[in-house]
């Protein structure tokens, strides 16, 4: 149950750009798709929020991109819970690139939690507060660089 938990992306042909590297829109599914890995080895795979009749939209995305990323190339993209607000919760993103462990891309999704049938927000039951632990301070992941 990892409380940081990273994914290697070696980028395809289909993540590249017009400009040679890879699509700014890449990392927003790359974002989701983390989440969704985080979540389910959390054992919160899609199927349980189904389920329970509830779920997690994106209320807000946001994203710095520090380098761009290239074909071929390994990126370990690492995400986190950064706070659980009783309807809500941030995410956060760092990914980089794995030969020389530059930084990439920071990022920062703002979920909220809600109820599957009406689409209105709802409280995060406790057994899912309970199955993620809050990461508050970035340098603990940023350490990972460095090792």
């Amino acid at each position: 149950m990892p409380r940081i938990f990273t994914a290697e992306i070696t980028v395809a042909q289909s993540d590249i750009d017009i400009q040679g590297h890879v699509n700014n829109t890449r990392y927003v599914a790359w974002m989701q798709d983390v989440a969704v890995a985080h979540s389910a080895a959390q054992g919160w795979p899609m199927t349980r929020y189904v389920a329970e009749g509830a779920g997690w939209v994106v209320r807000q995305h946001t994203i710095t991109y520090k380098r761009p990323a290239f074909l071929g190339e390994v990126i370990t993209a690492c995400t986190w819970i950064a706070g659980i607000a009783p309807r809500a919760c941030p995410r956060r993103y760092l990914f980089w690139r794995a030969a020389d462990k530059t930084v990439l891309a920071e990022a920062e999704t703002q979920w909220v939690f809600i109820d599957l049938k009406t689409g209105r927000p709802t409280k995060v039951p406790e057994s899912l507060r309970t199955a993620f632990e809050v990461v508050e301070d970035e340098a603990e992941v940023k350490k990972m660089l460095e090792g």
